[in-house]
């Protein structure tokens, strides 16, 4: 893009992201999966990434370095992107040489997807982490989970957490990206931002913490604390 360009992208999103979490606060009560309020986002972005406020159109870098360094070693190994969205995470770690899985509980952003990349070879699909395939419990090597935690109420964070983690089998990795706050402040969401007790809750479920990055994302009106989680199976 031209830097016109992504000044007009970036103004829509601003606009976009307003609205989206007007829209969201008032859609909690009478659906805590939230399955119809993401379809109405993708539904009415009408096929401007722009209007949805999470699809960066293009891979985190945390997760594309960290596929660079760790390929897959052969054809066979699978991997899984939790809630996927508009799908540049599936496709990246196709590219690396996974058996990709992108899944999503909004129908709308699996269509979107696949028309973006219709050649990817990843298997987009829709997916409900509270109702998982059998075949996919224990079933991947890589799984990589962005914002998906924080998008559910603070009540449903370990059973989502649970769920991420049933996905991984013995000896893989997770992969693990979360805006966070301190283990006393008021989530106020959407989105719920995760405390270090929730991020951590990977310690109780099987899992040693391999590595684990601390860094802010700035906006115009306000910094944002994230970390980046690479976790291992025993």
């Amino acid at each position: 893009m031209s830097d016109s360009n992504n000044q007009d992208f970036e103004a829509r999103r601003v606009a976009a992201r307003k609205e989206v979490n007007a829209l969201d606060k008032g859609a909690l009560g009478s659906e805590p999966k939230r399955e119809g309020f993401f379809n109405m986002v993708y539904d009415r972005a009408e096929g401007d990434g722009a209007q949805v406020p999470w699809a960066d159109l293009a891979p985190k870098p945390q997760l594309a370095e960290w596929l660079t360094a760790n390929p897959a070693t052969n054809s066979s190994m699978r991997a899984a992107d939790v809630a996927c969205g508009l799908g540049d995470h599936a496709v990246a770690m196709a590219e690396a040489g996974y058996d990709t899985v992108g899944f999503d509980i909004a129908n709308t952003a699996i269509d979107w997807a696949k028309e973006r990349f219709p050649d990817s070879g990843v298997n987009f699909t829709h997916g409900d982490l509270f109702d998982l395939p059998k075949d996919w419990v224990g079933g991947f090597d890589l799984v990589y989970e962005c914002y998906t935690i924080q998008a559910v109420p603070e009540a449903m964070h370990e059973g989502i957490s649970k769920a991420i983690a049933s996905l991984v089998a013995p000896g893989g990795t997770l992969l693990t990206i979360a805006r966070t706050r301190e283990e006393g402040e008021e989530a106020n969401g959407p989105p719920w931002h995760l405390k270090p007790s929730e991020y951590n809750i990977f310690k109780s479920l099987g899992f040693e913490l391999d590595s684990e990055s601390n860094y802010v994302v700035t906006r115009a009106d306000k910094s944002i604390p994230h970390v980046f989680q690479v976790w291992k199976k025993a």
